[in-house]
């Protein structure tokens, strides 16, 4: 049942808040969220205790008949590829609601939709059946919508609505593909295995594997199906971008390995070398973008775009290093990725800006936000790979897993890697290097009202959970085989299901 626990605890702790009588301050609603939230880590890390990675296959498993007639049933199960991202939902959902204060209107919907959706993407890890995959997917989706559209900036109905009609045909091709694979094999089994598209063409397998590619890279998202990102992370609240960016967009890149590689292996051996290119167009779009943003928010959400490029690189490799990297990759992402969004929202809480053409000296020691400001940097140096760091170790591996197969592609996600650096470089320059100064966007302030800038100081709860995901990063980047002994055989097993011309597996 600890699998079901991971479901139960977050859904009814939904049900909780909503019903909870009276009218709770916005206060005691947060501290019970962070409650379940709690409950909901410990439930992981005993998943994680119990989980054999020896083993390749699915562990801890529970099956049970729902909708028989239709191929609907309950079967959950774990292993080297879904545990990681749900330790990893468990830990930035509570790192999220840790972060949300001051609350202004309906607490009580907020934090249930937190609750909601952190249930639903344990689900969608957790599942083993494809329609049961999909109605997770689906779920987490107005929730979403409600905290970007409710809780959300100035232009949050704009944002709100694209990514609701992006996630929608997202979800609509992924489905349509399910039922197109039950369709032409003439079966209603929606299980996992065994695989049932060796029965069809492959004109067959070509057409179901695109439109789930489509409908994934909507989700991760991949060049040109990104639009929706940058707008909705600009608008959205800080715990709500670390969120999304940090576990949502894992679904897109899980979905991709777990549901396109592992249902459609010869189709996707034979797109791997257009996957391969798509990966590198993402990455080097993704960096070029980034260093033409003057929004701090903007430039990581583009950054996210092409991260997010090295795993689709490391899937369509398909080799054992490369599918390792690829997890390592999702997690080091999700860590670092959470880290700036919410290093971002206490300078745009602090100043009331994010514009690095306003922002100067933030790492002034007196008057500035040095704690801040020094722990950007260290998540800047993450992000660009710095040996030590997570970010350093899952580029390592996807880069050498993929040079044998497909040297192009990867030599050209490595001059994407390399931007990482300058344009999160520019941003640390612009904002907390030199003369501390919040000049308006006229540029018509003066001298001396430019000396007279005191920043409130931050206080120190606000900076433990970005200390707390500081030392994930760096824990990973120092100890890789903490989570590479838990994937390694998994990774393996997924790569040995196709194999590439040239490849290394």
């Amino acid at each position: 049942m600890l699998l079901s626990l991971l479901l139960l605890i977050p859904f009814l702790g939904t049900l909780a808040l909503l019903l909870w009588p009276g009218s709770p301050s916005p206060s005691r609603l947060r501290l019970i969220t962070i409650a379940i939230l709690v409950l909901q880590l410990g439930v992981s890390l005993a998943v994680a205790w119990a989980f054999d990675p020896s083993l390749a296959g699915m562990q801890l498993q529970e099956h049970h008949a729902w909708v028989p007639g239709i191929g609907l049933d309950y079967a959950l199960g774990i292993d080297g590829l879904s545990l990681p991202l749900v330790l990893i939902n468990s830990g930035l959902t509570l790192v999220s609601a840790v972060i949300t204060r001051d609350l202004d209107k309906r607490p009580r919907i907020y934090f249930a939709m937190l609750l909601l959706i952190t249930g639903a993407v344990n689900g969608a890890f957790l599942a083993e059946n494809l329609l049961l995959f999909f109605l997770f997917y689906e779920l987490e989706l107005i929730p979403l919508w409600l905290l970007v559209s409710v809780w959300g900036g100035v232009n949050r109905a704009y944002a709100a609505t694209k990514f609701l009609i992006f996630t929608a045909v997202s979800g609509m091709l992924i489905l349509g593909a399910f039922l197109g694979l039950a369709l032409l094999t003439g079966s209603v089994d929606f299980s996992l295995t065994p695989v049932l598209s060796e029965r069809l063409t492959m004109g067959s397998q070509l057409w179901l594997l695109g439109a789930l590619l489509i409908g994934f890279g909507i989700k991760i998202p991949l060049v040109p199906l990104h639009n929706w990102l940058p707008d909705t992370h600009t608008q959205a609240s800080t715990p709500v971008s670390v969120l999304l960016a940090g576990v949502l967009l894992k679904l897109g890149t899980y979905g991709m390995l777990r549901f396109g590689l592992q249902l459609f292996p010869e189709a996707w051996a034979k797109l791997a070398p257009a996957l391969a290119i798509w990966a590198a167009i993402s990455v080097l779009y993704g960096s070029l973008a980034a260093i033409a943003q003057t929004d701090m928010k903007r430039m990581v959400a583009y950054s996210s775009v092409g991260h997010m490029g090295y795993v689709l690189l490391a899937a369509a490799a398909d080799t054992p290093v490369s599918l390792l990297g690829a997890v390592f990759q999702m997690v080091s992402h999700g860590l670092i990725s959470a880290l700036l969004f919410l290093l971002v929202g206490i300078v745009y809480r602090k100043t009331g800006t994010r514009d690095l053409e306003v922002l100067r000296g933030l790492l002034n020691p007196e008057k500035g936000l040095p704690f801040t400001g020094s722990l950007m940097i260290v998540a800047v140096m993450a992000s660009a790979g710095l040996p030590g760091m997570a970010g350093f170790i899952s580029e390592f591996l996807v880069f050498r897993g993929s040079i044998n197969v497909f040297p192009v592609a990867t030599l050209l996600s490595m001059v994407g890697s390399g931007l990482t650096a300058v344009y999160f470089l520019l941003l640390v320059n612009r904002a907390f290097f030199g003369r501390l100064a919040i000049t308006p966007p006229s540029g018509d302030a003066v001298e001396d009202a430019r000396l007279d800038v005191q920043l409130a100081p931050v206080a120190s709860r606000e900076t433990i959970p970005a200390i707390a995901l500081v030392a994930g990063v760096v824990l990973l980047g120092v100890v890789p085989s903490s989570l590479g002994r838990i994937s390694e055989v998994a990774t393996t097993a997924l790569a040995a299901i196709t194999a590439l011309p040239g490849g290394v597996n």
